[in-house]
């Protein structure tokens, strides 16, 4: 039934014209609900992000894959920037201590070297010389008479100093002092 906005009837000129049903319009046909279908409130209830206890607080809606944990992004963001920092500070606390065993063992094998050949590294010229033999061990070895320490006459003429043989006797001597026992 055809009407208009001004009067509460059919309007005279609109219902004289016939309608006409074309086979190829489908009306809608009404929808079925399913047994599981709930009505919308009429409110909306309130949001589940906004805590009820503190309002002011950003809203978590950031989810961990178990649905355990929430987070604003914010929080998030400042979570790693803390990390980062954390992992910066450790990794020079390493590189010192690294530095520092390292500095140990250079001084370590500084002072074993030193120890073996002392003024050796604390001069800068670099050129041994040998130095004389004590006059006591001198004298024993000549009266010992080893084929080693005899002069030939090839090495009187040469400038370069005799060899000593290793006495062990006489360097406890040295160390200890002589106890002159007969």
């Amino acid at each position: 039934m055809l009407t208009t906005r001004d009067s509460p009837g059919p309007h005279l000129l609109l219902a004289q014209v016939p309608l006409t049903v074309s086979p190829f319009i489908n009306l809608p046909a009404s929808v079925t609900l399913p047994y599981t279908y709930k009505s919308i409130p009429n409110s909306l209830p309130q949001s589940v992000l906004v805590d009820p206890t503190n309002p002011e607080a950003k809203p978590r809606y950031v989810f961990s894959s178990t649905g355990e944990h929430a987070a604003h992004p914010d929080e998030i963001l400042a979570s790693c920037q803390s990390l980062e920092q954390h992992l910066k500070k450790t990794k020079t606390e390493a590189e010192k201590a690294i530095k520092s065993w390292e500095e140990s063992i250079r001084e370590r094998e500084l002072a074993e070297k030193r120890r073996v050949a002392p003024g050796w590294l604390d001069r800068d010229e670099k050129l041994l010389q040998p130095s004389k033999a004590g006059s006591m061990s001198a004298t024993r070895s000549q009266k010992a008479g080893s084929l080693l320490d005899s002069v030939s006459a090839d090495q009187g003429s040469s400038s370069l100093p005799a060899m000593v043989p290793r006495d062990e006797g006489d360097e406890l001597d040295r160390a200890f002092g002589g106890l002159d026992v007969k």
